[in-house]
């Protein structure tokens, strides 16, 4: 959404030396506690320990129950610190889940704390103190991230009346677009005929280019969603109940709704369709009389259902015959509570540990060159400065990046899409702009750039974002149509925002999920392929068939900065040759393109070899390792039947360990396919790969 989440960051002094009992100072009542962008969690402070106290922080651990709160560290250094700030509690970041904790430990996330203390200190005076002790890596604030945008001003609501005549007008139409949904001749983000914005008496230019869009229409020949590929929206709540979006849910069949335990024991209690990181609970809300519906509209761009007769497409959402891609709603706002440090990373490490391969973040940081003036304190101006001033934030996008996926899947590791922010700027805001991520721009209908979107340094790729005041001449009195709409993207939003379930938003955040369906249809059609690539060779390939876009930054643009209580005001020309030498990213993402590249890269999937402990199993579908495998039956042959065991329940194979020691198998198709691969048995050995 225009304007999108945003926070600023302040310094953390990194320091170390030996311990001291020296009292703090009283604490300053009348010290400022910041501004709403950069004002941190009062009472809070996130540390990371050096690792040669890690067996300390675990015994205590160990002394609470389920590794919850704990009212000292057993590090004395740190425990007095904490008797002069009135310390009350520390508490691991990330909850132990037992399928990931070894190599939660590998990268080092679980050395981080959350040290909770008297709030009449000032978060300052505590990250200085713990930052002196040698036992502490990084002390740094829980920084609060605010939405840069007033969270009073929802969509603009599909209205009942309007939604009449478009379905009229667009019934017809609709079957010549690949599916019949109501409302896809208007989402000319997917598909773009050049028939929209050609000229009114209001404006007699045409604002609308043949293809400018995400070239769905030839990939949805190929795919249109695979269920296997799932989505994390960080975001506001999901609708979880839109009849667009319902059957595109995620759930965990291991969790029990509305369950206060922790069934499934990954940490996070009732966690069915995701986890609300707000509120600390498994109940996922857009109900709040504050929220924007900002969550349900960028998941209806990546995985609204298709070909369904009503409302709206997506790009990887599937048919009721051919289901898509799936939707986790990892929650990080709610109405107008805003996450916080704390909380966004939780969601990102929740998405890698519980199947999610694409990250999609319509938030970040203010540019580092956005206007003072406008925006406040311009954010991280370099990756060095974001590394260092952020180190938790980047640690967890590290762990998504390398620890989702699967070796056995399409993709090993994940890709974390990120908006780059709407502040005009020359440059993406982080943690998008970093090398890592995917940075996304917004255009409009003709490939220009929106004219509020970041560019320049750290900008990755572009997609349709929307541009209403570039389209702001193309509203008459009379069509129905809600001054505002014309120009936006089209999606999905809670009932409580829009009495239809439809409405428009604009913004490199709406952008930012064009790039993350993409994505996700792309991978959905490697999985129906078996083909298997990196997360670094699947981001290379996304940009390389991109639509190129910059032998159009020629001449300029004039659009209007429309005040509601003014009208048009401000007439600006933008200088489209300040977006040329791909400032833009390296062009507009394709969808078409990308999975006619997909063939002809990665490398094809086979069936993994198997380690299995003792008088354990492990569990494989020999399905997604044949092209076609859902329609084939196998037979598996193992050459040591003394070492292990197999059998076929339905799709499923269960191999057992029945001795230490290793054999050949082999599994064959009824197409006549065969496939070889080792199983090794040990006493202690994981299921996904090592022992």
């Amino acid at each position: 959404m225009k304007r999108s989440i945003y926070g600023i960051c302040t310094a953390a002094l990194l320091a170390l030396g030996a311990c001291t009992t020296d009292e703090l100072p009283a604490p300053d009542k009348t010290q400022p506690d910041g501004t709403e962008q950069t004002k941190p969690v009062s009472g809070e402070v996130l540390v990371k320990f050096k690792s040669y106290v890690s067996d300390i922080l675990d015994q205590t651990a160990a002394r609470t129950r389920s590794g919850g709160p704990a009212t000292r560290s057993g590090i004395l250094s740190v425990d007095e610190v904490l008797d002069l700030v009135g310390g009350y509690e520390i508490e691991r970041v990330f909850p132990v889940d037992p399928r990931t904790e070894a190599r939660t430990r590998e990268a080092g996330l679980n050395l981080w704390y959350v040290v909770r203390f008297d709030k009449e200190y000032t978060v300052e005076e505590v990250v200085e103190r713990l930052s002196q002790l040698g036992e502490v890596q990084y002390a740094n604030p829980n920084r609060t991230i605010k939405r840069a945008y007033n969270p009073e001003k929802k969509a603009v609501p599909l209205t009942r009346e309007r939604l009449s005549a478009l379905t009229r007008q667009t019934r017809a139409a609709a079957a010549e677009y690949g599916f019949n949904d109501a409302l896809l001749p208007q989402q000319w983000h997917l598909v773009n005929r050049g028939t929209m914005f050609t000229g009114t008496e209001a404006c007699g230019e045409t604002k609308s280019v043949v293809g400018a869009d995400v070239q769905c229409e030839e990939a949805w020949k190929l795919s249109t969603g695979d269920p296997s590929i799932i989505v994390a929206v960080l975001d506001e709540g999901v609708c979880l109940t839109h009849p667009d979006l319902q059957a595109n849910i995620w759930t965990n069949e291991d969790e029990v709704d509305g369950s206060r335990e922790d069934n499934d024991g990954n940490g996070y209690a009732g966690d069915v369709h995701g986890y609300n990181f707000v509120t600390d609970t498994g109940v996922i809300s857009w109900d709040d009389i504050s929220d924007t519906g900002h969550g349900t509209h960028v998941a209806g761009v990546i995985a609204a259902q298709n070909d369904n007769g009503e409302g709206i497409s997506s790009i990887a959402g599937g048919t009721s015959s051919q289901p898509g891609v799936k939707i986790m709603s990892c929650q990080i706002f709610s109405g107008d509570k805003g996450g916080n440090s704390m909380t966004s990373v939780k969601a990102i490490k929740y998405a890698a540990d519980n199947g999610a391969v694409v990250l999609q973040c319509s938030w970040g940081y203010v540019s580092g060159t956005a206007n003072s003036y406008e925006w406040g304190t311009p954010g991280y101006a370099t990756e060095e400065e974001w590394e260092t001033m952020d180190p938790l934030q980047k640690e967890a996008l590290d762990y998504f990046i390398h620890n989702a996926g699967s070796p056995n899947g399409p993709i090993e590791g994940g890709i974390a899409v990120f908006a780059s922010s709407n502040e005009y700027a020359n440059s993406a805001g982080f943690p998008g702009a970093a090398e890592m991520c995917v940075s996304v721009s917004a255009t409009a209908a003709d490939f220009t750039p929106a004219t509020y979107t970041n560019y320049g340094p750290g900008t990755k790729i572009a997609a349709p974002g929307g541009d209403r005041d570039y389209y702001w001449d193309y509203w008459t009195e009379g069509d129905n149509a809600t001054r505002g709409e014309t120009g936006c993207v089209l999606s999905t939003l809670p009932f409580n925002v829009s009495e239809t379930g439809y409405g428009y938003m604009e913004g490199t955040s709406m952008a930012c999920p064009h790039v993350s369906g993409v994505a996700a249809l792309g991978l959905s059609y490697a999985a129906q392929l078996r083909r298997h690539f990196t997360a670094d060779e699947f981001k290379a390939l996304l940009y390389e068939t991109t639509t190129p876009i910059d032998d159009r930054m020629k001449g300029s643009k004039l659009y209007y900065r429309y005040a509601y209580e003014m009208g048009l005001t401000h007439p600006t020309h933008l200088l489209l040759s300040d977006y040329a030498g791909n400032r833009m990213g390296a062009g507009q993402v394709n969808a078409a393109r990308l999975l006619d590249a997909i063939g002809q890269n990665g490398r094809q999937m086979t069936f993994p070899n198997l380690y299995i402990p003792l008088e354990g199993e492990v569990t494989a579908i020999p399905a997604n390792y044949f092209l076609g495998g859902e329609t084939l039956s196998y037979t598996v042959k193992i050459d040591d039947e003394s070492v292990a065991s197999a059998s076929m329940d339905g799709s499923r194979l269960t191999v057992r360990g029945l001795k230490s020691g290793v054999t050949k198998a082999s599994i064959t198709a009824s197409n006549n396919e065969t496939q070889t691969f080792n199983i090794t048995v040990r006493k202690s050995a994981s299921g996904d790969g090592w022992l």
